[in-house]
């Protein structure tokens, strides 16, 4: 919570304008963290994670401070660059494309693409001609408080065979791109997904295909509930997996942190509808719903994974497990009942709550219209 955001809600409830659950993102917490990452990761671009949250001014600062922007659709692409960005500061970083779509960013002038496939690179071949690709493989995203699927990215073997292709076909197979799963740990995750990079550099060598980038990809975490490590020691770590893997051959490096540049810079105010039991039997836990839930833009809490710090003004009061759920008529609008959330006895309807660490990936997951209720309010200071 920065002093601003305390600030801003302050007045806001004062003014009687408080009318529904909303978002606040402190922009001097945005620029902090862009900064973090350009000192401890210096020899490494930043490509931003539009989908993390798309807000104009968010965009607008970040181009501003020299910031590139990894984006997933034509929309987003729009989006940085109304903000700023030039074509060759983004990347088109979605390995499922429409060939249109692709046909629509070339025009745009993006040529740097994303593939895991084939199929995809004879895609990207016919629509934007000529373009770099970077092929996405697939790792171990253990550590990870949101362990990211199999849906993108091959196996390195595979990895190969792909840019290969794209070589054949005209394209420039410019490098590798990994993902270590997001809300990720621990640092020493992205040792082993570089050492299948350097073999994938060195098999292409072999057949005079010489690539150049290595895509980190994104990860970087933000404080919930438990402490992280710092910006410097992931940078510390990368180095470190760099020079061990590709010796003093060490190639372009970019990353595309989301949650990191922006996680801890908003705070979301909800409130308390309602407060009850299922039963009266000893033990029955409380149930606590608020006026925002897993459609109102808390969808990550999905299966727990994602717990945030949820604060009251009786922080401090004696507390007593709950469950915490949405408003809405859906049964898994439920946030935590896996593993009860202590909150104050002294909890009342009416009572307003911050969730802490709401900067990312909340606005972008706001359903619009479920329930009659609307997307989640914002509020860029």
């Amino acid at each position: 919570m920065t002093d601003r955001i305390q600030e801003f809600l302050a007045e806001r409830r004062r003014a009687g304008r408080d009318t529904g659950p909303c978002l606040v993102v402190d922009l001097d917490v945005v620029r902090e963290n862009y900064l973090g990452f350009a000192k401890s990761l210096p020899d490494t671009r930043v490509f931003y994670a539009v989908k993390a949250n798309p807000a104009p001014e968010v965009l607008s600062l970040l181009a501003s401070l020299g910031s590139c922007f990894d984006t997933a659709s034509l929309v987003e692409i729009e989006q940085a660059l109304a903000a700023g960005a030039t074509p060759d500061r983004i990347s088109f970083g979605n390995t499922i494309k429409k060939e249109r779509d692709i046909a629509r960013a070339f025009e745009f002038g993006i040529r740097l693409f994303a593939v895991d496939c084939v199929d995809e690179v004879e895609k990207i071949a016919r629509a934007a001609p000529g373009s770099k690709v970077f092929c996405r493989i697939l790792c171990d995203g253990s550590g990870a408080e949101w362990p990211l699927s199999r849906k993108f990215g091959c196996v390195p073997e595979m990895a190969t065979r792909v840019l290969e292709h794209a070589h054949r076909l005209g394209l420039q197979a410019y490098g590798v791109s990994f993902h270590v799963g997001s809300q990720q740990t621990d640092p020493r995750k992205w040792d082993g997904a570089l050492k299948s990079a350097a073999d994938i550099f060195r098999d292409l060598a072999e057949r005079g295909i010489n690539l150049q980038m290595v895509n980190l990809g994104g990860g970087f975490p933000t404080k919930y509930l438990k402490n992280v490590p710092a910006v410097k020691q992931y940078g510390n770590a990368i180095f470190r997996a760099l020079s061990k893997h590709f010796g003093n051959r060490i190639p372009e490096t970019i990353i595309e942190p989301g949650r990191g540049m922006v996680g801890n810079a908003g705070i979301i105010e909800a409130e308390v509808v309602l407060i009850s039991k299922k039963s009266e039997a000893e033990g029955e836990l409380r149930w606590v719903y608020l006026d925002i839930g897993k459609f109102n833009g808390l969808a990550e809490t999905i299966d727990e994974m994602i717990r945030y710090p949820i604060r009251t003004e009786a922080d401090g009061a004696p507390t007593e497990p709950c469950v915490i759920a949405g408003p809405s008529c859906d049964s898994v609008d439920v946030l935590y009942e896996k593993a009860p959330y202590a909150l104050p006895i002294s909890l009342e309807i009416g009572t307003k709550v911050l969730i802490e660490g709401t900067g990312a990936y909340t606005t972008t997951y706001s359903a619009v219209g479920f329930n009659g209720f609307p997307p989640l309010e914002t509020f860029i200071i």
